[in-house]
């Protein structure tokens, strides 16, 4: 969805937004609950446990990573169990989550209840443009999406959080 400002080679060179320190956990991807039964192991074969939700009346599954974690350093990072360190995300883009095809973006709920589309301040490659491309791109149409998404699938809503650029 963002392949105007961002290459799949830089992203898979990058893998920032793939792995999660603890303090992170809030961005794993939402996904419908029925792709659990889809993917049940990770790259290595190994089985992968899912926390399961419901946001505004609709289910979702969250990777869980607690576990993975060796040590107790609040900067230890968990790559996601799709990533693979030397190609990238192993999933096929139609069943890529959709918070993953639209990162650095997320569709988050202001204070006062408005939704809006918003730029993460942590990425590196979206770092290097000025935020006013993104706000092109967000109002190109790339924001009617998101929040069409949105109105099917509403997990995908994330808390406002400050430091994210509103769009």
């Amino acid at each position: 969805m963002l392949s105007e400002v961002l290459s799949k080679q830089s992203c898979a060179e990058c893998g920032f937004c793939c792995s999660f320190r603890r303090q992170s956990l809030w961005e794993l991807p939402r996904v419908p609950a029925g792709f659990t039964e889809k993917y049940r192991t990770d790259i290595s074969g190994e089985p992968i446990e899912y926390t399961f939700g419901v946001h505004k009346n609709a289910e979702f599954a969250i990777t869980e990573l607690h576990g993975k974690y060796l040590t107790d350093d609040p900067d230890e990072e968990v790559r996601c169990p799709f990533l693979d360190p030397h190609k990238g995300c192993t999933l096929p883009d139609e069943d890529k989550p959709f918070d993953c095809k639209i990162w650095p973006l997320r569709y988050m709920e202001l204070p006062d209840g408005e939704l809006r589309v918003c730029l993460t301040p942590t990425c590196p490659e979206i770092n290097k443009l000025p935020v006013g491309r993104m706000k092109q791109l967000a109002d190109s149409g790339i924001g009617e999406k998101i929040a069409e998404y949105a109105e099917k699938y509403p997990f995908i809503i994330k808390e406002y959080k400050p430091g994210f650029t509103i769009l």
